[in-house]
């Protein structure tokens, strides 16, 4: 009996081409993982699909996933740097439907910075004082200024590239105020699911290079900023204020003044932890609790985030002041 009962059991391989979907039930992991509610023989079940990684045994399967890839469709390019959507399997006809798997970034040609920013490295909690930004941070940012790292940022900002993505353009006001932005993807952000949204609000105004120029004469700027972003993503995507989380990155990968706007619901990583990622809120509340007049600022408390180890700030000042040297100041 119980061997005939083992008979009519389906084996576990048979019930997933079985399951019928009846629903999307969540999906998360930036897309990557999805719960199916369903059905097999009319009783219900749940699925969850998540894409596997991408092999890295060796440097001849990193040339075969290479080679594999195929349906590039270029997103935009700007300077240096172009994103895509691309597919991880060749079709079977030419006219079968292979929706693109791939998000695509490319940065060419790149920096020996571009590579360490890019490589698997140890991490370090640092506290930059407002000494040690004074006498090194601030002009490690004016020499990677004055070596044209923001020539992208620019090109958007003066209308010469990335036009057509451009979500909500908002000129300065009236009277000299230059409060005027403009909102744009990502280029993380696949430009289809909601739940991942991730735009960059850059700001028009030249004299904010990271949040350490901000001053409590600053706030209306950012109260206006927040509100006008938050309606603008309404307005564009239907998402509510209380659906969004708008941060501001220290250090920052580029330094001119950007907030980071996604959904509430993208999963967290590295790039939204504390130690990185700052919220908008938060600072907007830090600069009018600071002591002082208009003029104090976030140049005047101290910050704690972290750097990698291959990190410039790390290897020529915070590495060298830690072991009790002199910071090199040749970044």
């Amino acid at each position: 009996m119980a061997d005939s009962q083992d008979t009519n059991r389906p084996t576990p391989e048979s019930l997933i081409s079985q399951f019928q979907i009846t629903k999307l039930l969540k999906q998360d992991q930036n897309g990557r993982r999805i719960a199916l509610l369903g059905t097999i023989n009319n009783e219900q079940g749940i699925l969850t699909a998540e894409r596997t990684a991408i092999p890295t045994e060796s440097l001849e399967v990193l040339q075969s996933f290479q080679a594999a890839i195929s349906r590039i469709t270029n997103l935009g390019d700007n300077d240096i740097y172009r994103w895509y959507l691309a597919s991880s399997t060749s079709p079977t006809s030419p006219t079968s439907e292979i929706h693109p798997d791939l998000k695509l970034n490319l940065i060419y040609p790149c920096d020996t910075q571009h590579i360490k920013k890019y490589s698997s490295q140890n991490l370090r909690m640092v506290t930059e004082t407002p000494t040690i930004y004074r006498n090194h941070i601030q002009p490690y940012i004016q020499r990677k200024r004055d070596q044209g790292r923001l020539n992208w940022v620019f090109n958007i900002l003066e209308g010469r590239t990335e036009q057509e993505d451009v979500v909500l353009r908002v000129e300065s006001g009236s009277g000299g105020v230059n409060d005027g932005f403009l909102m744009l993807p990502d280029l993380n952000w696949d430009r289809k699911s909601m739940g991942s949204l991730h735009l960059l609000a850059l700001v028009q105004r030249r004299d904010l290079w990271s949040l350490r120029d901000l001053r409590k004469r600053d706030v209306a700027f950012l109260r206006g900023l927040r509100a006008r972003v938050l309606e603008g993503v309404r307005e564009v995507y239907g998402l509510e204020a209380d659906q969004l989380k708008l941060y501001v990155h220290y250090q920052p990968t580029y330094y001119h003044f950007h907030v980071h706007v996604v959904n509430v619901g993208l999963e967290a990583g590295a790039t939204q932890a504390t130690g990185k990622a700052f919220g908008l809120e938060n600072l907007i509340s830090w600069l009018e609790g600071l002591n002082g007049g208009e003029d104090a600022g976030l140049a005047d408390v101290d910050l704690t985030y972290f750097l990698g180890e291959e990190s410039e700030l790390w290897t020529d000042i915070f590495g060298p002041l830690k072991r009790g040297e002199k910071a090199a100041d040749r970044v």
